[in-house]
């Protein structure tokens, strides 16, 4: 007899030896919460724990071609988009998630670990809030990112608020914003959640000290498995964001770096953890 299959995600990302981004973080992320990864890769990082060299495109062709091939194949209960790295690649996913606008669409295109978060390329800046934020679901970025993003439709010299900044890419389609690391009082973050009606979830976290790479990646990959698994948008980040918390709370260094979120740290022992709280 056959057991139901878990929810199955089609991530997109950039491919990381050390397993802190990308597309095997989503693995372990996804795992974490009871789904199967079909991972597709954009890109190859030249990487350790301490930073990320260099990164080297994967051909749009073979890339879109394993997308489809894999959708053929298998239903998916949701799509996750990270780091791209080119517009070819942006408008070829584009071009495959349309024809899945049912399913939830985490988009999480920016990465910290890359000395330009992946940012300095403003034809790829522009075609993820041209051809890709519009079919989102969830759109997830950074304050920095978010405003190099709205210096595409800011006149120059004028600054734009938070609010009027998110309201352009709703009107575009996205359903919601989610804009990490918002002010908050005292020693705590906040993650804001926007909709497209106006609506405003705000979540406070504690500040963790430490340097992490992949937090943004952790969150944006729960939330996508949450998603999957039924929650709406509001849940799913909730939710995530706790994860996020304890896998951080418990995050291991595997070299001379930076700590790496413990994705499985409500399943596996702790004995080797190294918690960023002592360092």
């Amino acid at each position: 007899m056959q057991n139901q299959p878990s929810p199955l995600i089609l991530t997109f990302g950039v491919s990381d030896p050390v397993g802190a981004l990308g597309v095997q973080a989503d693995v372990a992320t996804f795992a974490a919460h009871g789904c199967h990864a079909l991972s597709i890769t954009t890109a190859l990082l030249v990487s350790d724990s301490a930073r990320v060299e260099e990164w080297h495109e994967v051909d749009t062709g073979v890339m879109a071609d394993q997308a489809r091939q894999v959708l053929e194949d298998m239903p998916i209960a949701a799509v996750k988009i990270g780091a791209i790295a080119s517009i070819e690649q942006a408008a070829a996913i584009a071009e495959i998630v349309s024809d899945y606008a049912e399913v939830p669409l985490i988009v999480d295109p920016f990465l910290s670990a890359l000395p330009d978060s992946g940012m300095s390329d403003e034809d790829i800046v522009a075609s993820i809030r041209q051809i890709l934020a519009p079919q989102a679901t969830v759109l997830q970025l950074s304050q920095s990112e978010l405003g190099r993003m709205a210096e595409l439709w800011r006149e120059a010299g004028v600054e734009g608020s938070l609010e009027t900044d998110v309201a352009e890419l709703t009107a575009r389609g996205c359903q919601y914003v989610l804009v990490t690391g918002t002010s908050s009082e005292g020693h705590k973050r906040a993650n804001t959640l926007f909709d497209r009606d106006d609506g405003v979830t705000i979540i406070d976290w504690q500040h963790l000290p430490g340097h992490f790479v992949g937090a943004g990646t952790t969150l944006s990959g729960a939330i996508a498995a949450l998603m999957a698994r039924g929650m709406d948008a509001i849940e799913a980040l909730r939710a995530a964001q706790d994860y996020t918390y304890g896998a951080l709370l418990h995050a291991q260094r595997f070299g001379m770096g930076k700590l790496v979120p413990n994705r499985f740290y409500r399943i596996l022992p702790q004995a080797g953890s190294t918690k960023a709280s002592k360092t």
